[in-house]
């Protein structure tokens, strides 16, 4: 009977080291995923902010600017465009 017991005891404290484990996996995993949550939502803030710097530049009053102040570009009057045809 004490050799039952024994075998017993055993195996309650391997059972309770398992679970001690696998608590202890759960909540490291819970803390990455809580990080990698943060990270998702840095990232979505940060393509909001590209998206809306690249309307910005990608903006037509601006490009048409800087063709005319940087490029020395005009734009082409209707007859020089139809003798070109």
């Amino acid at each position: 009977m004490l050799r039952f017991n024994v075998i017993l005891l055993m195996i309650v404290v391997f059972c309770a080291l398992g679970v001690v484990t696998s608590q202890h996996r759960a909540r490291k995993l819970f803390q990455a995923l809580e990080t990698e949550q943060e990270r998702a939502r840095q990232l979505d803030v940060e393509y909001g902010q590209l998206q809306l710097e690249m309307s910005t530049w990608a903006n037509h009053p601006r490009i048409e600017k800087i063709a005319r102040e940087r490029l020395h570009m005009v734009t082409p009057n209707s007859a020089v465009a139809k003798g070109a045809h």
